[in-house]
């Protein structure tokens, strides 16, 4: 899959979380902050769909976008360059190969993307990973949603679960799950999806972990709804504050209750529970 960066100019972080909010209302996947500039990446095909509409946001805000076409490639080098390990309350590190192994006391997941966008969703993956290592997911199924490397799945299944589904539509991202799932000793019960939403239709879940963003989690919660079990979590980050409210009402809207809030670094994670 080919991506698309849009580089913006900002003036300081506070500029940058506002253009970010804007911006999660169209397909990004993914946003990141350097001095003085906003990224946001976003798939070749589907900026074909809403540039138009983009840029007139921009245009509104004062601000305009360039965008600069990234093939497909091995991000491995950039990735090593730019990535420190994610440490998470002395009870988790998730470090690349090339960091030092962890205590023996710190559970670790130890991972080598394919394809990395830098180190902007550090705080969306430390969110995630503490609510799995507080969620109590021994014994229970599960699926990791927009998986990625795979981290989600391979904390749940080293904290006990029963079985992960990891759903992904990015073909970089389906093959560097198998291998992370391989190396970290869990492939028996973790199962790479590669697709949309529509894999999950059928199957059933006692705990749902979707990190994303707000456009898909609210257009997808019927889906999550639909397959979780009654009593069952839901726990989605990728988005910033003033998205809350809306990721709340939705989940209210489909019979799930919030249970508890958090933020770090201007990211939130929320928990729900299906009645």
């Amino acid at each position: 899959m080919d991506y698309v960066a849009l580089n913006i100019p900002v003036i300081g972080d506070e500029q940058a979380e506002i253009l970010t909010a804007f911006l999660a209302d169209w397909p990004f996947e993914s946003f990141e902050t350097e001095p003085g500039v906003l990224k946001a990446y976003i798939p070749r095909e589907r900026l074909i769909d809403c540039k138009v509409q983009i840029d007139a946001l921009l245009a509104e805000n004062g601000v305009q976008g360039r965008y600069v076409a990234i093939e497909t490639q091995n991000w491995n080098a950039v990735w090593e360059s730019n990535f420190p390990p994610v440490e998470v309350e002395g009870r988790l590190r998730i470090r690349a190969p090339f960091h030092a192994p962890s205590p023996e006391d710190v559970m670790e997941v130890v991972l080598m993307p394919k394809m990395s966008f830098g180190t902007g969703h550090h705080a969306t993956t430390w969110l995630m990973s503490r609510a799995v290592l507080d969620l109590g997911v021994a014994g229970r199924r599960g699926l990791d949603m927009g998986s990625g490397t795979g981290v989600l799945a391979i904390v749940a299944a080293k904290c006990g679960a029963e079985h992960v589904d990891a759903v992904d539509i990015d073909d970089w991202a389906d093959e560097n799950c198998r291998e992370n799932i391989a190396a970290n000793g869990v492939a028996d019960r973790i199962e790479p999806m590669l697709g949309d939403v529509r894999r999950i239709a059928g199957r059933h879940y006692d705990f749902i972990l979707a990190n994303i963003n707000r456009n898909i989690l609210t257009a997808d919660m019927p889906a999550y709804a639909a397959t979780l079990s009654a009593g069952g979590d839901l726990v989605m980050s990728g988005f910033l504050a003033a998205d809350v409210p809306a990721v709340t009402a939705r989940a209210a809207e489909l019979g799930m209750e919030c249970v508890s809030v958090a933020e770090r670094d201007g990211w939130m994670a929320v928990h729900v529970r299906k009645g």
